[in-house]
């Protein structure tokens, strides 16, 4: 190896028995062999990885924790929230099949039920999923799928997971369920009778706004199909983007501890102001707390644009759950590809204010909303 550009491109290989008390970022995309035969191993299940896209430590590492978080047997990640959501409902239907969903589920998930999952053949009904009748009149014979948030978004109902668990049962559906607003923390919908949980990873599972991620768990076989989905398809996640996912996992107890107080106080605050009209916070989610999440209308009266032109250190944004206490107008973003009767239906207007509350001190947060609240 005498030659410059040899010398440059096969430098000297750090030992492998360097232990590094934090997981490293496996930043690439093979995985090398010394013979045919080490190779020939990996599709005999000797070694757990050939390309990145098939497998990574760091996704394999964010799914792990995930699924140990939820008190579920197997995990996956994938490349986004949605990513994991199509991967959980590819894993059980396909072309002919029908799903029945939540009206009230997350405007970007019931865009894609309602549009992407049309193109390939699977139909989906939309329910209000506080009527147990509409929903048993709504299963079909070719529905294979029930699926709702365990607390929906943007106004944070308290879906009853057990009861819808019991329905999906009775008529042998496979039960997901989407745990991002309300996380692990407060509810594990596996023990509640879910098949299959998914994640926006990109929320308070990383919780610092700097990864877009997904993360699915729950039943082995269907954990497995999904992995299949996501490996053929192409919806894998990064290593560094999962490594930063599992950086902000370690911390989700303490971040939902404290976000959960500020988000009871200033929801408690922001019922006696007069420039808000109704105020949408859970009130017996868990014994641990609420969730950080508040959804306020502004009275009728208020100037909305105002409202968010005063928001001052409190920032704009199209998503939820970093650190930093954000508000989204979801009429223009979550929701806006919903048609006008749709967005009617589940309630979301143009004086609908999402809220997520951050770790700063309460008091911080409630001066700035008054502040924005007072010149709507």
């Amino acid at each position: 190896m005498d030659s410059f550009n040899t010398k440059a491109v096969h430098g000297e290989k750090l030992p492998t028995s360097i232990r590094s008390k934090v997981t490293p970022i496996y930043q690439t995309s093979v995985f090398s062999f010394d013979s045919l035969e080490e190779l020939e191993g990996y599709y005999n299940g000797n070694s757990p990885y050939l390309y990145t896209r098939a497998g990574n430590p760091n996704s394999d590492e964010l799914a792990s924790v995930t699924a140990r978080l939820e008190g579920a047997p197997a995990g996956v990640a994938a490349s986004s929230g949605l990513g994991a959501i199509m991967a959980a409902v590819l894993a059980v239907a396909k072309s002919g099949d029908h799903l029945v969903a939540a009206r009230d589920v997350y405007g970007g998930t019931f865009f894609t039920l309602k549009e992407e999952l049309a193109r390939m053949g699977i139909e989906t009904t939309f329910i209000d999923f506080e009527d147990e009748l509409a929903i048993e009149s709504a299963i079909r014979s070719n529905t294979v799928i029930l699926y709702t948030e365990s607390v929906t978004n943007p106004f944070l109902r308290i879906e009853n997971l057990e009861r819808l668990a019991g329905i999906a049962k009775k008529h042998s559906l496979v039960f997901i369920v989407d745990n991002t607003f309300a996380t692990p923390y407060f509810v594990q919908p596996y023990a509640l009778g879910a098949d299959i949980i998914v994640h926006s990873a990109t929320k308070y599972i990383g919780g610092h706004s700097d990864v877009s991620a997904g993360v699915l768990c729950g039943k082995e076989q269907y954990v497995d199909a999904a992995r299949s989905r996501i490996v053929n398809i192409g919806l894998n996640l990064s290593p560094f983007e999962s490594w930063l996912a599992c950086r902000g996992a370690k911390t989700i107890g303490l971040r939902m501890q404290r976000q959960s107080e500020n988000a009871q106080k200033a929801a408690e605050w922001l019922k006696t102001h007069s420039k808000v009209k109704n105020v949408f916070y859970p009130a017996s989610l868990s014994d641990k707390g609420n969730g950080a999440i508040v959804t306020i209308h502004l009275a009728e009266e208020s100037d909305e644009f105002a409202f968010f032109r005063s928001l001052g250190w409190i920032q704009i944004v199209p998503s939820l759950a970093g650190v930093e206490t954000s508000v989204s107008w979801p009429f223009g973003t979550s929701h806006r590809s919903l048609s006008q009767a749709e967005k009617t239906a589940v309630g979301v207007s143009e004086k609908t204010v999402r809220i997520s509350i951050g770790i700063e001190d309460a008091e911080d947060i409630i001066n700035q909303l008054n502040k924005a609240l007072d010149k709507a």
